[in-house]
């Protein structure tokens, strides 16, 4: 957080050219600021702030977070989803008071961002882009910005696991059906494919996500 605050300014050689200071948060007054959503997190207890010449502040507050997305996984496994991150401070309108711009472009934030997502796991980081806006709040106006963070899950597990073994047996059941098999045969066979397709819908039950509305398209065929 960078603000300025045109009261708290000096001449560097007035004070044997110190041109900042360390200082406690508690110290000058700080922009309070609000995550709108619902979030789990732990904060770093670095409650310092730098103090320019110029009455330029700077505040950095390390804040780890575990957001709640709603997931839409129609496409599941090839689904990409998006989580919104709102930052806001109700206290203070944005008409006369408090106005809250990023200093840096979505650009820059995307390429930070992707130096920082250094994971191998499920979901892949695909796109940050940010959104600077008035909320109506009680006849007057605030500031927020808000954070959409997009992800791409990562299929290759689920095609080698779920995909490939289901349509295999599907191919195996079209050929024993439409072979030159004896009937007693063809049942034996037919038995052992329902039995392998029952097997991978329990693994496909326990590994769906359950937070959506709509089904994914694979499991409902």
């Amino acid at each position: 957080q960078e603000w300025k605050n045109t009261f708290a300014t000096w001449d560097p050689q007035d004070f044997c050219n110190i041109s900042k200071i360390i200082l406690p948060t508690s110290t000058y007054w700080s922009p309070p600021i609000f995550i709108l959503e619902r979030v789990n997190g732990q904060n770093s207890n670095l409650d310092y702030m730098v103090v320019m010449h110029n009455g330029s502040f700077n505040s950095t507050q390390p804040f780890q977070v575990t957001l709640t997305c709603s997931l839409m996984i129609l496409k599941f496994p090839f689904d990409t989803q998006m989580c919104n991150l709102s930052i806001a401070s109700f206290l203070y309108p944005a008409v006369s008071d408090l106005v809250m711009k990023t200093r840096r472009s979505p650009a820059e934030m995307m390429k930070d961002s992707q130096s920082y997502f250094l994971t191998d796991g499920e979901w892949k980081f695909t796109n940050l882009s940010i959104t600077e806006y008035m909320e109506q709040l009680d006849h007057e106006q605030f500031s927020v910005v808000t954070y959409t963070i997009s992800i791409e899950r990562r299929p290759t597990l689920y095609i080698l696991n779920l995909i490939l073994p289901t349509c295999a047996l599907y191919l195996l059941d079209m050929a024993v059906l439409f072979g030159p098999s004896s009937l007693e045969e063809k049942i034996s066979f037919q038995i052992a494919i329902i039995l392998g397709s029952s097997m991978l819908a329990v693994i496909l039950n326990n590994i769906l996500p359950t937070s959506s509305n709509k089904p994914p398209v694979i499991g409902t065929h």
